[in-house]
């Protein structure tokens, strides 16, 4: 049986979605997903990479106003540590009973 492919990267498992600055990592058909802002970014080797980054575990309901929507939310240094994070924060959200 063939796979469907997903019309989105995914890190995971699941998507992972870029607009501008920001990364959008989880399924937005689930109660958390998590935002990483790129603050700033520096040159390695003659590529643009993420220095800071904040890391938003936000809950997906569009009944809550926006700004109580974000539940957790730290700042990192690379976007691997804040990816990996985010990672971890999601999967312990949604798994909470």
């Amino acid at each position: 049986m063939a796979k469907k492919k997903s019309q989105f990267p995914t890190y995971k498992g699941r998507p992972l979605v870029r607009v501008g600055s920001d990364l959008y990592y989880g399924n937005m058909t689930e109660k958390y997903v998590v935002r990483l802002k790129v603050k700033s970014t520096k040159m390695v080797n003659d590529l643009e990479v993420a220095d800071k980054v904040t890391i938003q575990l936000m809950c997906t309901d569009p009944d809550i106003p926006p700004r109580k929507q974000v539940v957790k939310s730290s700042e990192k240094q690379g976007l691997y540590l804040a990816m990996d994070i985010g990672e971890i924060w999601l999967d312990r959200a949604l798994n909470e009973k």
